[in-house]
């Protein structure tokens, strides 16, 4: 079994690897950088999904770094919620690399943009894995500090300001989430979040974890984009590139933020209904929220940005409904939301490239030119709108029939209004962009590159079968297990220190 647990470092050491390679060899052998970015993308994703069979047949592995064991030294964790999340991020991360072979070819400095991503996506991929919680830290800001350099990644005016704001805001947030880790450690007296887990349980609650619990709230909060905490998530996802607006969007606020406080309030907090509640609420308010101000926008990457917050609102809140269900439907909407809006982002990428313009308005009946965008566009509205068969429509089922098993009919009740004013906003977008008479600004333009269309179809063929994880065989090694670690609760520790003796 320790042989198999030496898996886990690789989902940092690959892409910090690679990160190191692309920056040497920089521009000197032509597209390298390219294609070092999609064969560690590649390899990622395999590994990823060779980990859900391990976690599905081990249960959890531990790999302890360096010569102490933990909870003294540094414990790196493999279990069902981890393999759930590494292929959420490694999948997206695969299908960007792809896209990015044609799309940045538009910037100068490729590798620099590669160096980055890669970066990033160590620092994703550490976050998930490490079972410390100083480690976590470290990882959320080595992804941070990468994603504030590509969101200004085009150096004009409007990035640059958006880059600073959302640094300065992202800043704020890792500072409540450091000063959390320090009162918690003043403590706990340990890091490792499973032995911090058995001592809060023998301990009880005390005033210092509810304020702890506060600044996480707002730290992470910060992080996922969740109202009130979101006002840099409408600059920063526009300003990006394309294929960065996919990954923050798709899986950064999602590793940085949601899973960080699911793993921590569930599994070493242990959640309550204090708690729950909270959850609850300021999920529903950036359901609400975020659809409320995307309905009204015609810059097609700002109304993206809005509906990022929303549908955020309904993975924490199928999360803080706390029932079994409600947790899978919670899991089961983060997984298809990483992909459907991924989709989105490099679609709004591919019009941005063949037209020069990302407003709805100039747009029309663009279908005839860019079938291939025109119908992937199609395809991920529908889901992210909740339109049976796709993804969408399954996990939102879920969380509907989640609330009102828990006799939160209220809830249930706004997360349809969310859902239908969605499908307006985004039936919107596909009236003014893809319908209708042809401008005739756009008449000679093409579809985009070869890689372009492989990377948007091949995420238009995830949100199409999305919906079969609902198929008991499928559900039961990839969601229902990792929904299962959540609802076990500290559970999690005496797993963790099974494995270490």
């Amino acid at each position: 079994m320790s042989r198999i647990a030496s898996l886990i470092p690789f989902f940092v050491i690959l892409p910090l690897g690679g990160a190191f390679l692309v920056s040497i060899a920089k521009s000197k052998v032509k597209g390298f950088p390219d294609l070092l970015g999609v064969l560690t993308t590649a390899g990622l994703l395999i590994a990823s999904l060779v980990s859900v069979s391990v976690a599905n047949r081990y249960g959890v592995l531990v790999y302890s770094v360096g010569l102490w064991r933990p909870p003294l030294g540094i414990a790196l964790v493999l279990d069902s919620l981890t393999s759930f999340m590494l292929v959420t991020v490694n999948l997206v991360a695969f299908a960007i690399a792809v896209y990015s072979i044609q799309y940045m070819r538009r910037y100068t400095s490729k590798w620099k943009f590669h160096t980055l991503f890669l970066l990033m996506l160590a620092g994703m991929n550490g976050v998930i894995i490490t079972g410390d919680i100083f480690k976590l830290f470290v990882f959320l800001d080595i992804a941070s500090v990468a994603s504030y350099a590509l969101v200004a990644f085009g150096t004009e005016k409007h990035e640059l300001e958006a880059a600073f704001k959302y640094a300065v805001m992202s800043s704020v947030g890792s500072t409540f989430i450091l000063f959390g880790i320090a009162f918690l450690y003043s403590y706990t007296s340990t890091l490792n979040m499973a032995d911090m887990a058995l001592f809060l349980t023998t301990k009880g609650h005390s005033n210092i974890l509810t304020l702890v619990s506060i600044l996480f709230i707002m730290g992470f909060g910060m992080k996922a984009a969740l109202v009130p905490f979101h006002a840099w998530l409408p600059d920063a996802h526009p300003s990006a590139p394309a294929p960065i607006s996919a990954m923050l969007s798709g899986v950064l606020i999602k590793s940085l933020g949601v899973y960080a406080l699911c793993r921590i309030f569930f599994n070493v907090f242990g959640v309550t209904r204090e708690i729950l509640s909270i959850f609850m609420f300021l999920g529903a308010l950036s359901m609400v929220t975020g659809v409320f101000l995307a309905i009204g926008q015609w810059d097609l990457k700002r109304l993206l940005a809005y509906h990022s917050i929303s549908q955020i609102g309904y993975v924490v809140l199928g999360l803080g409904l706390g029932t079994p269900l409600g947790i899978l439907g919670g899991l089961f909407h983060l997984f298809n939301h990483s992909v459907f809006k991924s989709l989105l982002f490099l679609n709004s990428g591919a019009l941005e490239y063949a037209t020069g313009t990302r407003d709805l308005q100039k747009m029309g009946g663009l279908m005839q030119k860019m079938p291939v965008t025109g119908t992937t566009s199609l395809v991920a509205s529908m889901a992210i709108a909740g339109i049976p068969p796709f993804s969408g429509f399954w996990s939102k089922l879920i969380i509907i029939l989640a609330a009102v098993q828990a006799g939160q009919n209220w809830y249930a009740f706004w997360a349809v209004v969310a859902s239908l004013l969605t499908l307006a906003s985004f039936t919107k977008v596909m009236k003014y962009a893809f319908f209708g008479r042809l401008n005739e600004a756009w008449s000679r333009i093409k579809e985009v590159p070869i890689f372009m269309r492989l990377s948007m179809t091949l995420l238009a063929l995830a949100c199409l079968f999305g919906g079969m994880l609902w198929i008991p065989s499928i559900n039961e090694v990839f969601l229902k297990q990792a929904a299962g670690v959540l609802s076990g609760g500290r559970d999690y520790a005496k797993i963790v220190f099974s494995h270490i003796r």
